[in-house]
């Protein structure tokens, strides 16, 4: 998967707990919070590779494949969250109260978007 797709559905993923966590403040609790979990194995699912291993194989050859092969995926994830959260973090530091956090995710999906097409955005790519 693409690194700007993984950047895009960590996107959808964080919109839909903030839409989550609204509900549930306005409904005091009555919200499906399952609904987030779901989505997270969905994108784990795409994200991790298949992986074929040798029956013959031993314990540090199973670990070195598997570490090989899932760190690739691993990354890509851990790597689109950090962006999210630094870019949702540089709004709230910098105090600007105009800015919600869906704006500076909307943003950064539009930018994601950008770089999957080939473009950079204003401030360059992501």
């Amino acid at each position: 998967m693409e690194q700007s797709e993984v950047l895009k559905r960590v996107i959808g993923i964080l919109t839909e707990a903030g839409e989550m966590q609204r509900h549930a403040e306005e409904d005091a609790g009555d919200g499906d919070l399952d609904a987030g979990g779901s989505m997270v194995t969905t994108l784990l699912n795409e994200t991790m590779p298949h992986i074929a291993i040798p029956s013959d194989a031993t314990v540090e050859e199973m670990a070195a494949l598997v570490g090989r092969e899932v760190g690739g995926a691993v990354e890509q994830l851990v790597g689109a969250f950090t962006l999210a959260f630094i870019a949702l973090a540089q709004i709230h530091d910098s105090g600007q109260g105009d800015v919600t956090s869906a704006d500076v995710l909307q943003d950064l999906a539009l930018r994601a978007e950008e770089l999957s097409s080939g473009e950079e955005g204003p401030e360059g790519p992501l």
